[in-house]
């Protein structure tokens, strides 16, 4: 390992260490050991992150707005290792990715549905088809959907997908809690109208201590800001900027009867500005980073 990586990884520990001794002893417990670290500066606003269903140990990134329309693929140590421009598209404010398989194809949905103003009419996900090889290329997005919210405009930053059901969940940030919508997964033609399908049931809430020191910021910490769906399409995780939950859905059951139950909750890694999660191929473990270099790449086994 290059001398300067290691030492990047001792004061990301050293800080993760910290950041745990500051923790107050209600906070639920933190999971997670470091998997490497990101270092390249292209890398430095991360806002949505899947593991790939071509490329085995390979995890696929994007980031936000402001930015090329372009993926990265990065192995777990951090390591860039191809540069994906998307062609055909806008990039407004890409806030999510989730990775699927339909129909014997391996897909990265791309969510194109940021809107902190509330100003956005329409918004838009993006499929794209993962290349066979892991090299520099320019692509374009295999298809796209156009979609408005129910009841006007709303931020969004956490998308997943059903690939058995054929869903998307999509989560708002701001509201609490948080509404979770559905549309359907596939090409479709025109402008589909999210269905909302409940909320989330759980969610932590700023502390009476964090509220006191600083109450804007003690909200904003627990607004989503990722989500991901298992490859078994039984666990939904969610992350806010401190914390991860998993809702479990039974057999029979739907995500509106699984985000109404209980979930299991724990404390993030230290990360200054947790914004993307996904879950691994195998489903064993979920990473997660933050959009800021140099950042740390977490394994959670939860």
């Amino acid at each position: 390992m290059p001398r300067y990586r290691l030492l990047t990884l001792l004061l990301v520990s050293a800080l993760f260490a910290s950041g745990c001794s500051r923790d107050a002893p209600a906070e639920p417990e933190r999971e997670g050991s470091l998997s490497g670290v990101m270092l390249d500066s292209q890398l430095a606003e991360i806002s949505g992150l899947a593991a790939s269903r071509a490329h085995r140990g390979v995890l696929w990134l994007h980031d936000d707005g402001g930015n090329p329309a372009r993926l990265f693929a990065i192995n777990t140590n951090g390591d860039r290792l191809a540069t994906l421009r998307i062609e055909g598209v806008t990039k407004t404010d890409w806030e999510d990715m989730a990775a699927f398989r339909l129909d014997g194809r391996n897909y990265l949905l791309v969510a194109d549905t940021g809107d902190n103003g509330g100003l956005r009419r329409t918004l838009q996900l993006h499929a794209i088809e993962e290349p066979k090889k892991l090299e520099n290329a320019r692509v374009k997005p295999a298809w796209s959907i156009a979609f408005r919210w129910p009841d006007g405009a709303r931020d969004c930053e956490a998308v997943a997908v059903d690939e058995r059901s054929r869903q998307i969940l999509l989560i708002s940030k701001k509201r609490r809690p948080p509404e979770v919508f559905m549309l359907p997964l596939g090409p479709h033609s025109g402008v589909l109208i999210a269905q909302r399908i409940g909320t989330l049931t759980g969610m932590p809430e700023p502390s009476a201590q964090d509220l006191r020191a600083n109450e804007k910021q003690a909200r904003i910490l627990k607004q989503v800001t990722a989500a991901d769906i298992s490859p078994d399409d039984r666990t939904l995780a969610v992350m806010t900027y401190r914390d991860l939950l998993l809702y479990r859905r039974r057999d029979s059951g739907s995500w509106a009867q699984a985000i109404a139950a209980k979930p299991k909750l724990s404390a993030l890694p230290w990360l200054p500005q947790a914004e993307a999660l996904g879950w691994s191929a195998d489903g064993k473990a979920l990473y997660a980073t933050g959009e800021f270099i140099p950042a740390p790449l977490y394994r959670v086994e939860p």
